[in-house]
């Protein structure tokens, strides 16, 4: 009797096609092969939905491992293997509880600096300001987070061309990253039209939440996209994190800059340092003839910041490529960072970034 090993098995059955292409061996549908005094027994590891269907092909490998010289005899038995159960999502923690007690603002750690985002009111560009700054920040080589604390009108998806749902780890959210700055929004966990119907408290208790159940890691600076006006969510953002400073979005405009100066004082009375005001929508220049015009009026926001104790870090023209580039989720810091536009943003991050920290 000629001696049988186990691989003289194995070349016998790679004559046999696998049913999804190669050969049964190769695909690994061969288990357990035992081969003892001229008896082999094995296993054809098989989908279970197909187990019905593979009725002959355990025949045939059993008649190949039959027909070896010296074999008395060979059986061959399907097994259907079940995919392993995958491991179950990390569960995402529950937004829009009510607030935590704290005693006083808590730093988040790893993050070095908080600057706001403000504005007395809404429509003069505030969010676009706030993301094309993070961006701009990022490009003087600072680790920058951006956090959209606007609950009920979130405007960072669209700005930054950002669809996807955050993940979690460790029973942490994990912020998205894009354009090289770390980024989170409410905004990412609901459907685009769906509205939020929340009073303050759980505005409020989601705020907090963004800010200290989110994975932020090591940031230099977190800039943080307030909702207009002087209400819950800047409240509870002062009595939450301790605020490196504020800058102020404002347009020419007398009504927006008599809504600027009440934002000035809050943070004043909550002894948060005002870095100064931004004039967003400064000027126009046509496209066609390249005359400016002051449409909104103009150095509103710069006479401002002189009667107000606070410096004016620039102005930031009315164009259509940078309302061009948000609608498309591309700022034009990323689509175009050498225009002039661009360059705007650039000036007023430099200016920002002197008063961070190191």
């Amino acid at each position: 009797m000629s001696d049988i090993s186990e691989n003289s098995v194995l070349e016998a059955l790679k004559a046999i096609p696998a049913p999804d292409g190669g050969d049964i061996v190769s695909a690994g549908m061969v288990t357990g092969l035992h081969v003892k005094d001229g008896r082999i027994t094995f296993a054809l590891s098989v989908d279970p939905a197909r187990a019905g269907e593979m009725e002959p092909l355990r025949q045939r490998a059993e008649q190949v491992a039959g027909a070896l010289e010296g074999v008395r005899s060979a059986r061959a038995i399907l097994t259907a293997e079940r995919p392993a159960a995958k491991a179950p999502e990390p569960e995402m923690p529950r937004l829009g509880r009510h607030p935590r007690q704290q005693q006083g603002p808590k730093p988040i750690p790893g993050v070095k600096a908080i600057l706001s985002v403000a504005s007395g009111k809404g429509g003069v560009g505030k969010s676009t300001t706030a993301v094309n700054l993070a961006l701009a920040l990022a490009a003087l080589g600072r680790k920058v987070g951006l956090l959209d604390a606007d609950i009920y009108g979130p405007s960072v998806p669209q700005l930054m061309g950002i669809t996807d749902k955050p993940q979690a780890e460790e029973g942490k959210i994990l912020p998205i990253e894009k354009y090289g700055i770390k980024t989170m929004s409410i905004g990412y966990m609901l459907g685009e039209d769906q509205p939020l119907i929340w009073r303050g408290p759980m505005v409020m208790g989601a705020l907090q939440q963004l800010l200290n159940d989110v994975k932020w890691g090591e940031l230099d600076v977190m800039v943080v996209d307030l909702p207009p006006g002087t209400g819950d969510a800047q409240l509870s953002l002062v009595q939450s994190v301790p605020l490196t400073g504020a800058v102020i979005v404002s347009t020419p405009q007398d009504i927006a800059l008599l809504d600027a100066r009440r934002g000035i004082k809050m943070f004043e009375k909550v002894k948060t340092p005002v870095f100064g005001i931004i004039e967003n929508m400064s000027y126009f220049v046509c496209p066609h003839c390249g005359e400016a015009s002051e449409i909104f009026g103009y150095g509103g926001a710069q006479d401002t910041a002189l009667k107000m104790g606070v410096d004016f870090l620039g102005e930031i023209p009315l164009h259509m490529s940078i309302r061009e580039t948000s609608d498309a989720g591309t700022p034009i810091m990323i689509k175009a960072p050498d225009s002039p536009q661009a360059q705007a943003y650039d000036m007023v991050a430099r200016a920002v970034a002197m008063k961070l920290p190191a």
